[in-house]
């Protein structure tokens, strides 16, 4: 039985929205005071977080693991929706801070960056909090499961980075009056969150594309530990381990009759969800008579 964490995936949500808000506003409002062109950069990137959050919360409403009738297999496949639609955003705000350096580059502005030690105060709050947001969306992620938590934990982790790289800049600029840092530290920032979307692309592709999700082989030793099964094949498995994970199989049995053969395909699923649950097991049995040395599917030359 898959556990419906909607709830707390929402609560979390929420908070770090509210929080999100509050660090977006403290850098805009010392961007727009100080004319820092990456801290401007790192405010949009801050946009980026809020608005994750609210898909965050959209794609949650739509993402029971429980099954219907117009889903079979559950809605969970809308969280790894929602994390690509954090890669999205990811890849905007790459592009803009990209644009905003350029045109700072071949444009420069005349006015200089200005920075005091308050507004510095300010930039070590922001980071403090956007800290505090990584680790608590990272711990409730992966306590229970969420694959939107963790994109977006990982996409607030980018956040931290990108915040340290424009601190040691305008700490720069306040010491040395070293204005080219503000432009110059815009790109790092720019690759720092495409790398970041690039991260919660891998993660969450194969789970919508029904990657191998085990390795027949794993599948295959567990099923012939049980009495009365001869071999098994035909073995395919999606899903996340420690998530949802779906398993098919054909399994042959060295019994006649209905009822044990019944039993022994319970054995062989009890066995599979303990192992890789929570887990959806269908198995196709066959007589003795049937035999296959195909453990799963051949590689075609067409997909080669």
């Amino acid at each position: 039985m898959v556990t419906d964490n909607r709830a707390q995936v929402r609560k979390v949500l929420f908070i770090t929205l509210v929080l999100n808000l509050f660090v977006m506003s403290l850098k805009a409002s010392v961007g727009w005071a100080t004319g820092s062109l990456s801290l401007l950069a790192d405010a949009m990137h801050s946009v980026t977080d809020s608005a994750n959050n609210v898909l965050g919360l959209v794609a949650s409403r739509f993402s029971s693991p429980q099954p219907d009738r117009d889903h079979p297999y559950g809605h969970q496949k809308f969280e790894a929706v929602g994390a690509l639609g954090i890669a999205a955003f990811l890849g905007i705000a790459c592009f803009e801070i990209l644009q905003g350096a350029i045109e700072r580059l071949l444009n420069p502005s005349p006015t200089l960056v200005t920075i005091t030690a308050p507004e510095l105060w300010l930039l070590l709050i922001v980071l403090g909090v956007n800290i505090f947001v990584t680790f608590y969306e990272r711990h409730v992620g992966q306590r229970i499961g969420s694959a939107i938590l963790i994109a977006d934990a990982q996409h607030t982790m980018s956040d931290v980075w990108v915040t340290i790289s424009v601190l040691a800049g305008l700490v720069g600029i306040w010491i040395w009056g070293v204005q080219w840092l503000d432009v110059v530290l815009a790109f790092p920032v720019a690759l720092m969150v495409f790398q970041s979307g690039w991260s919660v692309i891998r993660a969450n592709l194969p789970w919508l594309v029904d990657e191998m999700a085990i390795a027949p082989e794993a599948i295959h030793a567990i099923a012939m530990q049980v009495p009365g099964v001869l071999n098994c094949h035909d073995i395919a498995s999606r899903g996340i381990v420690g998530r949802q994970t779906f398993i098919e199989m054909h399994l042959i049995v060295g019994v006649g009759d209905v009822e044990t053969a019944h039993r022994i395909t319970e054995d062989v699923e009890a066995r599979l969800e303990e192992r890789f649950g929570p887990a959806r097991v269908l198995i196709h049995v066959e007589p003795p008579a049937y035999s296959s040395n195909h453990i799963s599917y051949e590689v075609t030359e067409e997909h080669r």
